[in-house]
Order: C-alpha cells, then sequence, then structure tokens
C-alpha cells in the first residue's frame, strides 16, 4: 500500500526538530549550529525552518542571541505535526505493486501488511511527541 519511505525534506525537519527538542532548556540555536549539528545544508535547512516556523511548531529571533526554539513544549509535538507540515500524505495509499485499484476489496499481494504496517506508521507517528527524545541516552549525546 505504502513505501514508509521519507523525503528528504521530512527527514530533515525531524533531524532539526530532534536537536530543538535536545537542547530546549538552553538559549535558540542559530541555522548554522543547527545545519552542523542535523547535517542539512544551511539554505535548505532554512527554507524547512520557515515552514516549521510559519505552523506555529518552531519560533525564530534574529540578532544576537538569535535562531530557532520550540514553539511548544516537546510532549506537545508529535512527530504526526512534523511530516503533515512538511507535506507528508499519511492518508495516501500507494500500491506496493503499484497497483491502481488496490484496496480491501481489490488488494494486491501485500495490501494486509502494507495496510498494518501503514496504519502502525501512522499510530506511531500520532504518539511519539519529541518529549521521548530526552529520555534517550544515546539522542542526548548526539546533541553534545
Amino acid at each position: 500500500m505504502l513505501s514508509l519511505s521519507l523525503s528528504n525534506t521530512a527527514e530533515y525537519a525531524l533531524r532539526a526538530m530532534t536537536m530543538l527538542a535536545l537542547e530546549a532548556g538552553g538559549g535558540a540555536i542559530n541555522a548554522r549550529d543547527l545545519s552542523g549539528k542535523t547535517r542539512v545544508p544551511v539554505h535548505y535547512l532554512n527554507k524547512i525552518m520557515n515552514r516549521l516556523v510559519e505552523a506555529g511548531l518552531v519560533t525564530s529571533a534574529k540578532g544576537h542571541g538569535g535562531g530557532f526554539r520550540l514553539g511548544r513544549t516537546p510532549s506537545r509535538i508529535s512527530y504526526l505535526d512534523i511530516l503533515k507540515v512538511m507535506g507528508y500524505n499519511f492518508e495516501t495509499r500507494q500500491c506496493v505493486f503499484g497497483w491502481e485499484a488496490c484496496r480491501n476489496d481489490r488488494p494486491c499481494p501485500m495490501h494486509e501488511s502494507w495496510s498494518k504496517a501503514n496504519d502502525n506508521f501512522v499510530a506511531w507517528a500520532r504518539e511519539t511527541t519529541l518529549a521521548s527524545l530526552r529520555r534517550s541516552p544515546s539522542a542526548a549525546a548526539a546533541a553534545g
């Protein structure tokens, strides 16, 4: 049904939001530093961050001490929120076989298993927030 892969834009947004969550107690992170921590080209990162600011997931400030911060507490930002802003459409169900008419009443051979995988992915993205990252020792090490 659905290829469970993310666009570069969605992946980069998740990286950026992860770093902001891990640094939530500190000051703002400027674009150049965030680019270095996420390995996302700064020009591309700025476009992503603008979309996240417009959606209210991030705030930004210019000037000395400026940069990006989470727009909400980490527990109020789910992966689903981030992916939706980046245009990831959870409702689109593309057949892994490429069939146009792949659906419950006319399934391809992988329909049931891919449907379950997609449903599990959506549930995970909806239920998992950036707060979960703060509890991971390996994620905290990556931010340092």
